[in-house]
């Protein structure tokens, strides 16, 4: 039997995905969500959650709804995806309004301010399940989260939101091969995570300041740009490119563009960051 080769970062080797293995642990998934019989998944439409959504639809059916947060913190462009392939793979969906904004523990953004978003969400999940009598909460987290500061993680505990991928033992490199070859298009979707993600921690959070560093990604999304963050500090930007794309941004044209997108923004100062993107940058300051 082939064996398959994961997509791995540049300069590392990949590693080998063996198609019994995988066919093993997605059944075992299914028989994971069978169990649980009516579920509301936590769903922002990136490659985690979609997977789960679209396996929770092949064994579940109508007995699965994918519930997105309709949050400032959350990208329009993503929202907009998330509502796509869900119609796309019959997947039953809906917003759902989340108040973290208005809590001044969230608003603060300590390092701790995941959690605060995920108790939010997952407060009015827990609503909508009482409710409407489903009988279990999931989420997209998988097992190479699990080492990463996420404290959102600790939410999911309070309000027993149970983690499907995890008990099945998949990793990222596994979901996303998995997703390939159910033919879903959110198979190489670069990861992403919210926008309060790009404002420091200690820099107050506001819908404001999320809202300027969604501009600024839409307009390096317009340049060709596929992996990015907009880092915001404060009168200064931080703007991380994928390594791979790193040198179509360091030309002098590049640099003018840049300036002619964030200058209009508010920022005094336009800034590239040579160590290119990295996932969880935000969180180098807590080691």
């Amino acid at each position: 039997m082939a064996t398959l080769v994961s997509l791995s970062l540049p300069g590392t080797p990949p590693a080998p995905l063996e198609p019994a293995l995988l066919a093993a642990k997605q059944e075992r998934l299914f028989a994971i969500l069978r169990s649980l019989r009516r579920v509301l998944i936590a769903y922002s439409g990136g490659a985690d959650s979609a997977y789960l959504a679209w396996a929770a639809q092949q064994v579940l059916g109508d007995n699965c709804l994918a519930l997105t947060a309709d949050s400032a913190s959350m990208p329009d462009a993503h929202k907009r995806d998330a509502e796509r392939f869900a119609q796309q793979h019959g997947i039953r969906h809906e917003y759902v309004p989340t108040l973290e904004f208005e809590n001044p523990l969230y608003a603060a953004n300590n390092a701790d301010r995941c959690f605060y978003c995920k108790e939010e969400l997952f407060r009015v999940m827990e609503n909508v399940a009482a409710e409407r009598g489903f009988d279990a909460l999931i989420y997209g987290v998988n097992q190479d989260d699990l080492g990463d500061h996420r404290p959102g993680q600790n939410a999911a505990k309070i309000y027993s939101v149970k983690a499907p991928l995890v008990e099945a033992g998949l990793t990222k490199a596994e979901l996303r091969e998995l997703s390939r070859l159910a033919g879903l298009e959110t198979w190489d979707r670069p990861a992403s995570a919210c926008l309060s993600s790009r404002i420091p921690y200690g820099t107050a959070v506001t819908r404001e300041n999320v809202r300027t560093v969604e501009v600024g990604e839409e307009a390096i999304r317009a340049l060709g740009f596929s992996q990015f963050r907009v880092r915001f500090h404060e009168k200064l930007v931080r703007v991380e490119i994928d390594p791979a794309e790193l040198p179509k941004a360091l030309s002098l044209g590049m640099a003018q563009q840049l300036v002619k997108i964030f200058k209009p923004l508010g920022f005094h100062y336009v800034t590239l960051d040579l160590e290119g993107y990295r996932q969880g940058s935000g969180n180098e300051v807590l080691h």
